[in-house]
């Protein structure tokens, strides 16, 4: 029993005593919104009264609005700058001079009863009025009213907007939206309209969706005869974030640039023209040296703006087939075929647009290489080096753009075997070997480390070890918690994947996941079907699995997990063939495809 000092107590009385209990130990955290909202609806009824109305606001077509100045400064930084004011603070009428009575009134009523009607003759209104009060959340409902409204018809005049009323967010979307649609943009009379500075802003991007490089030519000329005499003198800065070397592939394109009878007076992009022509895209792509200028470097068509490269093999003729794949508007179409009918390949990204096919005719021949240039305008499979061992079930992994080839096995012996194909010198070399051999196991690249996962030595793994390049040195990490060869490796928001494969149970539909951080693996939700070898690929924040070939039935759907959810969805591929998928990546969009 506690009791309080006793000069805590009432004069001639015992002290009060308090009884320590669980009882009294407990701590509810109450919120009544119910009562928070009556209040609101009182003040809004003494405002409309004007029962203790301390404020008079009068507009500059003479209109009045009252209110009550502890209420508005408590809703508006605007409000409580005006009533602390020295000159202001003691006034009973104040004059508002930036916005109209009627947009006044719906500001007001906003502030005391959090509701407002957004219509397409008052957003624009409200956004200027809600950013002057500096009420963060209608000028953000403001935006989103916007830009649902966004066109091509309209964008640059709602960027112009955006930017006239510092709305930074607006102003954002808006950009992104002309990058997206710059083609369709480019052909509109307000397009004629921007500035220079304007201009020089969206073409020096990388990511304006573009096909080819000569409509952003057209756009620009275009742009200077809208005004020749007052624009011709901005042509060379123009030209100097036109991409020409990127044309030096398609002459025909590149001679009708050259007769443009504009350049031809102006010796700067007569330089421009020189440097596109003596431009050799195949010679920068076999020694893979990275353009140093901005005129030589492709346009990436935005992050989102990417595609799956699917990779299957017949199952009853020597035939294998690639596929582009479109995540977003679910369009498949033929990619560029391999003249060899490779057996279990694997895929190795380089910069999201070179794509390195690793694999053999058969289990007793060389493994060999071939690179695709997906921003190529006719992409085909150029040959490259072949590796130095003779491996088959060995998987793929791509580190400081160097490939790896992990493991396999040589027709007599499981490896633990490791090679790598440095793309810049291309050469292959010998690194360090894993502590175990394996086959059909998993390869996963995450904080620039290699992770090799389960597999098949003389029985069935879930051990897994860590490559670190810089150490040249493999690591023992965290076990599976299942068993599993063949099965599919996505990693995700700093967490690697094991989807699928077999064990001793039979083909799997289980999943699980690994952090490095957290050390240990941990199971996720199931998939529809059970999947062998599915090609897995992470993009725009979801795991996408393709095929997995099962008791030689063809799997041909795609299921999508959803990380936040921990739910798995399914749909079917555009096209079926009777073929396995062996593996799939997400490169750039290859640039024929970028208007489907």
């Amino acid at each position: 029993m506690d009791t309080l000092p006793a000069s805590s107590s009432k004069s001639g009385s015992d002290p009060i005593q308090i009884q320590s209990s669980k009882e009294y130990e407990t701590i509810e955290y109450i919120r009544n919104n119910s009562d928070s909202d009556r209040i609101l609806e009182d003040l809004q009824s003494q405002r409309i009264n004007e029962v203790l109305c301390d404020i008079r606001l009068e507009t500059n077509d003479g209109a009045i609005v009252v209110g009550h100045k502890n209420v508005l400064m408590a809703a508006s930084p605007y409000f409580r700058e005006i009533f602390t004011n020295s000159d202001e603070r003691n006034k009973g009428v104040v004059k508002i001079s930036e916005f109209n009575s009627a947009v006044l009134r719906l500001l007001v009523d906003y502030i005391y009863s959090g509701q407002i009607i957004i219509t397409k003759e008052n957003v624009k209104l409200l956004l200027q009025a809600a950013n002057i009060l500096q009420i963060d959340f209608l000028n953000g409902a403001c935006a989103e009213f916007l830009k649902k409204e966004l066109d091509v018809s309209n964008c640059i005049r709602m960027k112009a907007f955006a930017h006239s009323h510092n709305c930074p967010i607006l102003l954002s979307s808006y950009e992104a939206y002309i990058k997206k649609h710059y083609l369709d943009v480019a052909k509109g009379e307000d397009f004629l309209s921007l500035s220079f500075e304007d201009v020089v802003k969206i073409i020096s991007s990388d990511d304006i969706a573009v096909p080819f490089e000569e409509k952003v030519f057209e756009s620009i000329i275009k742009w200077i005869k809208h005004d020749l005499e007052q624009r011709k003198d901005f042509l060379p800065d123009l030209m100097e974030h036109i991409r020409l070397p990127l044309l030096a592939s398609m002459p025909d394109i590149l001679n009708n640039i050259v007769e443009e009878p504009l350049l031809k007076n102006s010796p700067k992009c007569n330089n421009y023209i020189i440097e596109a022509l003596h431009f050799n895209p195949d010679e920068s792509v076999e020694h893979f040296t990275m353009p140093q200028k901005i005129r030589c470097k492709s346009r990436l068509f935005g992050a989102s703006q990417k595609v799956i490269l699917i990779f299957s093999r017949s199952k009853k003729l020597p035939r294998c087939y690639m596929d582009w794949y479109d995540p977003v508007t679910k369009v498949q179409e033929d990619a560029p075929a391999i003249n060899d009918c490779l057996l279990l390949p694997g895929f190795g990204v380089i910069r999201d647009k070179y794509v390195y096919l690793v694999g053999s005719m058969d289990i007793m021949s060389s493994s060999s290489v071939s690179m695709l240039d997906v921003s190529s305008r006719s992409p085909s499979w150029v040959p490259t080096v072949n590796m130095l061992c003779m491996r088959s079930g060995f998987r793929v992994g791509v580190l400081d753009n160097c490939i790896y080839a992990v493991g396999g096995e040589n027709g007599t012996k499981n490896l633990n075997s490791v090679e790598v194909f440095d793309v810049s010198i291309q050469k292959w070399r010998m690194v360090s070997s894993m502590s175990t051999p394996r086959r059909d196991m998993g390869i996963g690249v995450l904080n620039n480390c290699l992770y090799a996962a389960g597999g098949i030595n003389s029985e069935l793994l879930n051990s897994v070890e860590c490559y670190d390049p810089t150490l040249d040195t493999w690591t023992t990490v965290s076990k599976m918690l299942v068993r599993r060869a063949n099965f599919g490796v996505g990693v995700l928001d700093n967490v690697i994947y094991a989807i699928g494969g077999y064990n001793e149970s039979g083909f799997l539909r289980s999943a699980e996941k690994y952090r490095p951080s957290d050390g240990v693996w941990s199971t996720i939700a199931k998939m529809h079907v059970r999947r062998d070898g599915p090609g897995v690929v992470a993009l725009n924040g979801l795991l996408y699995v393709f095929g997995g070939d099962i008791n030689r039935s063809n799997v041909d759907t795609i299921e999508i997990y959803n990380p936040n959810t921990n739910t798995w969805s399914i749909q079917p591929l555009p096209k079926s063939r009777d073929s396995k998928i062996f593996c799939a990546v997400a490169v750039d969009r290859p640039p024929h495809f970028i208007t489907n």
